[in-house]
């Protein structure tokens, strides 16, 4: 048997941050879950439905890679898809101060479970799910930040997002 790692989310939506740390855990283990997860405290722009949608469209034919959605403990979430390690991304130090607290309790609540941090690819440091839409609410260009899918459904949400970076600078 193989190692199965999880990989918890919110995915609102996927970007290509998220795709960097799937395919750099896809490197150390055998099997990753995508594990969408409802929040009742936050507000979603896409539904669990549509994220798992986009995750899938993205991911298609990779039979390393599996797409689910959870709620409640992550823990219990493990144990049903029998895997014993969390994989997280990490840009900041804001992030492992948060991240290193769950983890902590995740061990709490069950000893067999490890986290493993990787550390977001730079080019990808300042990308979050949260700015992404807000750039696009506003009508920005978030091309080449999300897959071209999701890119598109996005679009659809906000009309007013531009399609690329139009502004063009003046030479000196």
């Amino acid at each position: 048997m193989g190692k199965t790692a999880v990989y918890p989310g919110s995915f609102d939506p996927i970007t290509n941050g998220h795709i960097d740390i799937i395919n750099r855990g896809l490197r150390i283990f055998d099997k990753i879950v995508i594990a969408v997860g409802t929040n009742p405290t936050k507000s979603a722009l896409f539904t669990v439905d549509e994220r798992i949608e986009m995750i899938r469209e993205i991911i298609v034919d990779n039979s390393r890679l599996e797409v689910a959605t959870y709620s409640g403990l992550l823990v219990d979430f493990l144990a049903e898809v029998d895997a014993c390690v969390i994989l997280r991304g990490l840009r900041a130090m804001s992030d492992f101060e948060y991240e290193f607290q769950l983890a902590l309790m995740n061990r709490r609540l069950d000893r067999q479970i490890e986290t493993v941090f990787l550390m977001t690819g730079s080019k990808w440091f300042y990308c979050n799910s949260r700015i992404i839409k807000e750039a696009a609410a506003f009508g920005g260009s978030v091309r080449g930040m999300v897959p071209d899918d999701v890119l598109m459904r996005l679009k659809e949400k906000f009309p007013l997002m531009k399609e690329n970076n139009g502004r063009k600078r003046n030479k000196v």
